[in-house]
């Protein structure tokens, strides 16, 4: 069912042949650009690459065709490409892994394959971002607190993590400033309403005004 247009026993390629597959990879890749668009925040650019994307590791895929020696050539170029990008946030890495598999099924002349997948692919990733489903709870959050080192970090806070959080557990404890100081790092729940102002305020009148940081676990930054 998913076979290759590719003629195994030519030593060419078709014209209209490869054509094709280069009109498939263009559609599918535009259609994973618009994916991407419509559930994150992007740039024209990166829209751009996804577009194209699928059209190039065909050709890549294309100009291989069975060379071992190529295909190191070309392993090598991609790994040059790896390390001088940026890192990306999780869904544009999906898109982009997406991009390439496309490209690499389009190349090994599979067009039925890789439009069923990319199919499946997009509605899984538009439930999966218009809906609730995998969604982490929203009052999880990380705090970081420091702290002199004459505080007795035990039960200082518990009276407010008992305020404001339904869960708050130290996960790791690490002195800085020469030991002068204390950083304490803390997974907490936040009840539902708790005010994250005033819980900040109430930690900086018993940790004597020094640094807090309140964040999501997936923009947890260092203090």
């Amino acid at each position: 069912m998913f076979s290759s247009i590719f003629n195994s026993s030519s030593t060419g390629l078709d014209v209209t042949t490869v054509l094709i597959c280069a009109g498939v990879a263009l559609v599918l890749g535009v259609a994973i650009s618009f994916t991407h668009l419509k559930t994150s925040q992007t740039t024209k650019g990166f829209l751009t690459t996804l577009a194209v994307l699928p059209l190039l590791v065909m050709a890549v895929m294309i100009m291989i065709n069975g060379n071992l020696g190529t295909s190191i050539a070309i392993l090598g170029a991609f790994s040059l490409i790896r390390f001088r990008s940026i890192q990306g946030r999780a869904k544009d890495l999906l898109s982009v892994f997406f991009a390439m598999m496309v490209g690499l099924a389009l190349g090994m002349g599979h067009i039925l394959f890789a439009v069923v997948i990319s199919i499946v692919a997009i509605i899984a990733i538009v439930l999966f971002s218009y809906t609730h489903f995998l969604e982490p709870n929203q009052n999880e959050r990380v705090l970081k607190i420091v702290i002199p080192e004459d505080l007795d970090y035990d039960d200082v806070f518990k009276d407010i993590f008992e305020k404001y959080t339904v869960e708050a557990r130290l996960v790791k404890m690490k002195t800085v400033n020469m030991g002068s100081l204390y950083k304490l790092t803390y997974d907490i729940r936040l009840k539902n309403g708790a005010k994250e102002k005033q819980l900040l305020d109430d930690i900086r009148v018993k940790n004597s005004n020094l640094k807090v940081l309140l964040s999501e676990p997936c923009c947890e930054e260092d203090i």
